[in-house]
């Protein structure tokens, strides 16, 4: 049976990372192995230093595995080719970071239009989709607003809104409220929640705050020391 008819959307298979050229090198992640399937949100919970971060990287395709393989859908991450692995980023995978990276000059609508812009959309269709993603995390009223206007939440959904604005498979979530109080996390969590339930877009978050692993997501995988220390959920292979 494919992973498409499993609605395995990645599939890590003993992942390893080391960094170094002496020895000892160190090792970041080591032997990680698990999937994710399409409409879980899933969170990777540690300490910092634990290894969910370089893990997360990875699955970007930001970083390379030392060791072991990562599939993303039927694609194998360390077969792509620079130019497939840009369309893998820009198509395939939505991502949000705790800085919220968004342009500096340019209004919330104008930042959350960009990758629908470097996938080469029509204009009218860029400004009616970033409408709407806007409008769906709470910010119809704010689309002119550039960043330095906005709140750190309000920064933060632009950013949801940004990165789910292609439909994207999988989202990727780098400690999305870290730079946030606990009262506006949540509603970030909440607007987070609604969007991919509606799409169906398979979520890895990578926090260390356990109250929020659990509380977003419907598996929780513990990772210390560069280990999957274990799963909590049922239906992890």
């Amino acid at each position: 049976m494919s992973h498409i008819e499993n609605n395995i959307i990645v599939e890590l298979t003993d992942v390893s990372k080391s960094y170094g050229k002496l020895q000892p090198s160190v090792d970041a992640v080591r032997e990680v192995s698990f999937v994710v399937r399409r409409g879980e949100r899933v969170a990777l919970l540690g300490k910092s230093g634990s290894g969910k971060s370089t893990l997360l990287n990875m699955i970007a395709g930001l970083d390379r595995p030392t060791d072991g393989q990562i599939r993303v859908s039927e694609r194998i991450l360390s077969k792509l080719s620079p130019a497939e692995m840009a369309d893998y980023r820009r198509e395939r995978v939505g991502m949000i970071f705790q800085a919220y990276n968004l342009v500096p000059w340019r209004t919330a609508l104008q930042n959350v239009e960009l990758p629908m812009i470097f996938a080469r959309r029509g204009k009218s269709d860029r400004i009616a989709a970033a409408k709407k993603a806007l409008a769906a995390v709470g910010l119809a009223g704010r689309m002119d607003h550039r960043p330095s206007e906005l709140s750190g939440g309000e920064q933060q959904r632009v950013a949801i809104a940004r990165a789910l604005i292609n439909s994207p498979e999988l989202l990727l979530a780098d400690e999305p409220t870290g730079n946030l109080d606990s009262s506006t996390a949540a509603e970030i969590l909440e607007s987070l929640s609604r969007f991919t339930e509606s799409s169906d877009t398979a979520t890895l978050l990578v926090t260390h705050d356990e109250e929020l692993a659990y509380r977003f997501s419907t598996r929780v995988l513990h990772m210390q020391d560069g280990r999957l220390d274990h799963d909590s959920g049922a239906n992890s292979a």
